[in-house]
C-alpha cells in the first residue's frame, strides 16, 4: 500500500537539501557538467531523475522545432536529430539557477518513488508518452535505481496491445501493493539522505506529523485578500442601512448624500491592465488593513494563495514557484523585484491574461518593501 506522506515537509526538505548540495558544489564551480552530474550525489537514484529531467527538457525544445515549412517526420532529418542529441547530451553544462530546480524534483521524486509508486509512475512512465508501446515503457526503466525489478516485473505482465493509461496505472497500483515487500523500505532510503541532511520517518509521514497544524497557521491569510475586494461596499451598505441610534443623529445628518457617492469613488480599484502594466496595486478603505509590512514573501503567501500562484501563473511548476519567490524576496529594492515579475516572469509564462493574479503577486512585494 501508498504510504500517507506529509507534502509540505517533504518539499521543504528536497528545497533544503537542494540549496544545501548546491551551496557546496558552486562554492567550487561555475557550473555542473555531464561527468559531475553522473555522481552529483552518493544516491544514484537522485542523479538519474535529474538526467531523466534533461531527457525531458530536450524533448520540449525538439517539440519547438517543428514547422510546417519542413518535414521533421523524414528518415534522415530524424537521423541528424539523433545524432545531434548524442552531441549535446555530451556537453551538459547548467548554471546554479537551472540546475538546482532540477535537483530539487529528483530529491522530491526519489522520495515519491517509495512512498507513493503509482505517482512515480504515472509522471515518468506514462504522462511523458505521446504514445504508449512496451519498447518505450521498458526504455524508461534505465532511469531507475530503486525498485527497478518491481516495475521491470510488472511492465511484463502487459501485453502489447495494452494502451489505455487509466488501465495501465490502475494494474500497476494494484502491483505494486501485491510486491510491497519487494519494494525499498522507506527507512533504508531515509539512511542514505540522512547522510547529506538529517531526516527521520517520523517528519515524512503524515500520521506522525502535525500536519493540520501547520495548514491552519496560514489559513486566516486566505480570507483577508478577498476582502481586499469585498470589504469596502459591504461596509458601506452597512453604513446606509442601518440605522444609527439617535445619540448619533447629528453627526450622520450633517453628511450629504454625495459624501457617500464620493466614499464609493474612493473605493473604487484602477483595471487589472493598469495593476499589471503599471506595477502598482489598487488602494481600498480595506487595504489599510492588508497592507501591512511583511519580512519575506515565502512565509506570507496562505496556502490557498499558494496553490493559486502555482496553478495559475507557474503552470502547476511548484519548483519553478519557489525559485522565482527566493529570487523575489532576494531583491534589495521594490523597482528590482516588480522589473523581474512584469518584464521577465511574464514574458516567460504569457502572464497578459493573468492580471489579477499578478496585481495580488505586485501588491504582495509592495508590502514587503513597505
Amino acid at each position: 500500500m501508498e504510504d500517507k506522506y506529509n507534502q509540505l515537509h517533504l518539499e521543504r526538505y528536497s528545497k533544503d537539501l537542494a540549496n544545501l548540495l548546491c551551496d557546496r558544489h558552486f562554492a567550487s564551480y561555475d557550473t555542473v557538467n555531464g561527468p559531475q552530474l553522473l555522481g552529483f550525489t552518493p544516491i544514484k537514484q537522485v542523479n538519474l531523475f535529474v538526467i531523466k529531467e534533461l531527457l525531458m527538457k530536450w524533448h520540449h525544445e525538439m517539440a519547438n522545432l517543428r514547422s510546417p515549412y519542413f518535414d521533421y517526420e523524414h528518415e534522415d532529418v530524424k537521423e541528424a536529430l539523433l545524432n545531434f542529441m548524442n552531441v549535446v547530451s555530451r556537453k551538459i553544462l547548467m548554471k546554479r539557477n537551472a540546475f538546482e530546480p532540477l535537483l530539487q524534483k529528483a530529491v522530491y521524486d526519489t522520495f515519491l518513488l517509495v512512498l507513493a509508486p503509482p505517482t512515480v509512475f504515472e509522471e515518468r512512465f506514462l504522462r511523458i508518452q505521446e504514445e504508449i508501446t512496451l519498447p518505450k515503457l521498458q526504455d524508461n526503466l534505465k532511469y531507475l535505481d530503486l525498485d527497478k525489478q518491481v516495475v521491470a516485473g510488472f511492465i511484463d505482465t502487459l501485453s502489447p496491445t495494452s494502451r489505455d493509461r487509466d488501465y495501465i496505472l490502475s494494474r500497476y497500483r494494484l502491483y505494486s501493493n501485491a510486491h510491497v515487500n519487494n519494494r525499498t523500505p522507506l527507512h533504508e532510503l531515509v539512511e542514505k539522505f540522512n547522510t547529506l541532511l538529517p531526516i527521520s520517518e517520523r517528519e515524512l509521514l503524515s500520521i506522525a506529523t502535525p500536519a493540520p497544524q501547520e495548514l491552519a497557521k496560514p489559513t486566516p491569510a486566505a480570507p483577508v485578500e478577498e476582502k481586499d475586494v469585498v470589504a469596502p461596499i459591504h461596509m458601506a451598505q452597512r453604513e446606509a442601512s442601518v440605522p444609527r441610534p439617535i445619540t448619533e443623529a447629528p453627526r450622520v445628518a450633517v453628511q450629504p448624500q454625495g459624501n457617500l457617492n464620493e466614499r464609493f469613488k474612493i473605493a473604487e480599484r484602477p483595471t487589472l491592465n493598469e495593476n499589471f502594466y503599471k506595477g502598482t496595486s489598487a488602494t481600498s478603505l480595506a487595504d489599510s488593513h492588508s497592507n501591512r509590512k511583511i519580512e519575506s514573501l515565502k512565509n506570507s503567501i496562505s496556502i490557498n494563495q499558494r496553490f493559486s500562484f502555482i496553478n495559475e501563473l507557474f503552470d502547476g511548476d511548484n519548483m519553478t514557484y519557489y525559485q522565482s519567490i527566493k529570487q523575489l524576496d532576494e531583491f534589495g529594492h521594490p523597482e528590482q523585484a516588480k522589473q523581474f515579475v512584469t518584464e521577465e516572469l511574464a514574458s516567460k509564462y504569457d502572464w497578459s491574461k493573468k492580471q489579477e493574479h499578478v496585481s495580488k503577486l505586485l501588491h504582495l512585494i509592495e508590502r514587503k518593501f513597505a
